[in-house]
């Protein structure tokens, strides 16, 4: 728990950070609360972004996946896909996330792909879906965020640029 994994990003957008002197695979995690939780990034694009996060640790007292856990993981994963939407003049911060929660989950990995459902200016928009490992769906959420303006989006270019 709390290694860091890598995270794969297309190659526009490692190009387009790194233009700026940020190295974005070393940048990014999911945070304190993502690492406890062992949340993993496997795969991420403003188009698709893929994580995992194993069940034991996450529970409830019954013994099934917290809800909660798996608001967690789709509101990080939403979260990356409109962080990078944005770009790097943005910041995405999440207003509205809603979880349907279909069946529990005892053991082993869940996996959660979310995929847009708006991309705006302003706001963006993801579906998330969780699946255990049999590929059954365990949640289904969805999540807004707000795209505002960095303060100090200038500060991250290095000098002279």
């Amino acid at each position: 728990m709390g290694d860091k994994h890598a995270v794969k990003f297309p190659q526009e957008v490692l190009d387009e950070y790194a233009a700026l002197g940020i190295d974005l695979p070393s940048l990014f995690s999911a945070g304190h609360l993502g690492e406890r939780m062992d949340i993993r990034i496997l795969e991420a694009s403003a188009e698709r972004i893929v994580g995992t996060m194993p069940v034991e640790g996450n529970t409830q007292p019954y013994g099934l996946l917290h809800g909660g856990a798996s608001a967690v993981l789709a509101e990080t994963l939403g979260s990356v896909g409109a962080m990078l939407h944005g770009g790097i003049t943005k910041i995405a911060v999440g207003v509205d996330l809603n979880c349907t929660h279909h069946r529990g989950a005892r053991s082993g990995l869940v996996t959660g792909v979310a995929t847009p459902v708006h991309r705006g200016r302003s706001t963006a928009t993801y579906e998330v879906v969780i699946s255990d490992e049999q590929d059954r769906r365990v949640c289904t959420a969805r999540l807004t965020c707000l795209l505002r303006d960095a303060d100090g989006a200038a500060a991250a270019a290095p000098a002279g640029a």
